[in-house]
């Protein structure tokens, strides 16, 4: 009886820990797109983050959603893989895919389709808390899937937190 009281408690440590892993991050950042004539601007963005899929030393995969809207109201919202390496000592890199759909509110913010991946790469801290803060620069292309192709390159400020 002992044990499975003892192995009840460790599964539910477990599911505790995978439930902890999810989180949702909000952004404040600055964009500056490619084309010549286009309006940069502020933006926000919105960032959630599921369990882990795959695990393996300090590297986690997991699927991701997000949402970017820019002060001009061009607005992205894509989903994919993120990965995340926890570098020890709370600091963490992290990288995101996400394919999703663009609409431009200004002319000359047409990032050519509106098919377009966001690329992310950032270096964060966490803290005791379950919080964290990162920095990341982002990409925003069609891949060269349409006739044009100029991109926006975005610089946020995150504030994780953890679901």
């Amino acid at each position: 009886m002992k044990y499975i009281a003892a192995l009840t408690a460790v599964l539910l440590s477990a599911g505790a820990a995978a439930a902890q892993d999810r989180e949702l991050s909000v952004g404040i950042g600055y964009s500056e797109f490619s084309r010549p004539g286009s309006e940069n601007s502020a933006l926000v963005s919105l960032d959630y983050r599921h369990n882990a899929f795959y695990e393996k030393g300090i590297f986690s995969a997991r699927f991701g959603a997000a949402l970017d809207v820019q002060e001009t109201g061009d607005l992205f919202i894509g989903a994919g893989v993120a990965g995340k390496w926890d570098l020890g000592q709370s600091w963490f890199i992290e990288a995101s895919v996400l394919p999703g759909a663009y609409f431009e509110s200004v002319a000359l913010n047409d990032l050519g389709s509106t098919f377009e991946i966001r690329s992310m790469a950032g270096v964060g801290r966490s803290f005791a808390n379950g919080t964290a803060l990162s920095l990341s620069l982002s990409h925003k292309s069609n891949a060269s899937t349409a006739d044009i192709n100029p991109g926006v390159n975005s610089l946020h400020l995150r504030w994780h937190f953890p679901l």
